[in-house]
C-alpha cells in the first residue's frame, strides 16, 4: 500500500520563506500540490524562490499526466516585527481576500530567533521585540486565517519553534522564553479550534544545516576559543544520529502534518532533532 501526502486544492501560506526551513516548507508544500503565499523580508529571495516553485508545480502536474494549470504560487515581502502592517499586505497580493478574512488553508508561522545571550541580561526592548515578532505576529496571522479555516472544516496551524520548548538551550535566553510562550499560545489556540476541523502543532528543530545554526556555532567557536570545525563536531557528537539534520527533513514533517493525513495530530510540540532532545 503506497502512501501520498496530498495538498491539491489548499493555500499555504509560509513565513520566512526566503531561507533555510522555510524555504525549503515552501518548496515541499508546492511539491504536494499547495498553492504557496511566500512570505519574507527578502525581495529578490522570494522572487528567485518564486520561480522554483512554479517549477516544482511544472515537474508535478507534467509527472501526474494533469491537464489543469499549476497553482499560482504568490510571494509577499513584509516584516513579522511590524504584526499591524501583515494583514493588509497579504491581502493586497492575494486576490480575493479581504484584511477581514485571508483564505489561507495552512499557516506557516516560522521567524528567525532573537540573538543569542543570558536572559540575566535581556533588555526589556529585547523581550518586547522577541515577543512581537513572534507571538504577536502569529496571533495576528491565525486570527485572520481562521475564519475561511472554519468555513471549510478544515485548516492547519503549524508553528516552526525549538527543541528548547522541551528542554531550554543555554545562552539563548530571550528565545527560550518566547518559544516557550509560543508553545504554550498554540496549545491553547488548539483546544479551542479543534472542533472546527482545524489542528495546531508545533514542530522543534534541533541542530538544522541553516544560517541560524551556524552563526550559533561560529558564536560558540568565539566564545570557547575553538575552531568552528571542532564546535561542529562536538554539537554532532550530542545528537544519536551523529550527523545535523537537513531543512528538507523538517519540511517534511511540516507538511505531513499540514495534510489531511495528520487530521487527528493536535496540540503537540514535536521534536525533530535526531534524537537529541530528552524526555520531558
Amino acid at each position: 500500500m503506497s502512501f501520498e501526502i496530498n495538498l491539491q486544492g489548499k493555500t499555504a501560506l509560509v513565513c520566512g520563506a526566503s531561507q533555510g526551513i522555510g524555504r525549503a516548507t515552501a518548496l515541499t508544500c508546492a511539491a504536494a500540490g499547495a498553492r504557496v503565499v511566500a512570505l519574507a523580508r527578502n525581495t529578490q529571495a522570494l522572487e528567485d524562490l518564486l520561480k522554483e516553485l512554479e517549477h516544482t508545480s511544472k515537474t508535478v502536474s507534467t509527472k501526474n499526466g494533469s491537464d489543469s494549470a499549476p497553482p499560482a504560487h504568490r510571494v509577499v515581502a513584509a516584516d513579522l516585527s511590524q504584526p499591524e502592517n501583515l494583514v493588509a499586505n497579504l491581502a493586497a497580493v492575494c486576490a480575493g481576500n479581504t484584511p477581514e478574512q485571508l483564505a489561507v488553508d495552512i499557516l506557516i508561522n516560522n521567524s528567525g530567533g532573537p540573538a543569542a545571550g543570558p536572559v540575566s541580561q535581556a533588555t526589556p526592548q529585547a523581550l518586547k521585540a522577541a515577543f512581537e515578532n513572534h507571538v504577536v505576529s502569529a496571533s495576528t496571522l491565525a486570527q485572520a486565517v481562521l475564519p475561511h479555516m472554519q468555513k471549510q472544516g478544515y485548516g492547519r496551524i503549524i508553528n516552526i519553534l525549538s527543541t528548547s520548548v522541551k528542554a531550554p538551550i543555554p545562552g539563548l535566553g530571550v528565545s527560550n522564553t518566547t518559544r516557550a510562550a509560543m508553545a504554550n499560545w498554540a496549545k491553547t489556540l488548539s483546544l479551542e479550534v479543534a472542533a472546527d476541523g482545524i489542528t495546531v502543532n508545533n514542530v522543534l528543530p534541533g541542530y538544522i544545516e541553516t544560517q541560524r545554526l551556524m552563526s550559533l556555532v561560529e558564536g560558540a567557536a568565539t566564545r570557547s576559543q575553538q575552531s568552528t570545525e571542532a564546535v561542529v563536531q562536538q554539537w554532532k557528537d550530542k545528537v544519536p544520529a551523529k550527523r545535523f539534520g537537513q531543512p528538507r527533513e523538517m519540511a517534511e514533517v511540516i507538511t505531513f502534518l499540514a495534510s489531511p493525513a495528520a487530521s487527528y495530530v493536535n496540540g503537540v510540540s514535536l521534536p525533530v532533532d535526531g534524537g537529541r532532545t530528552g524526555c520531558h
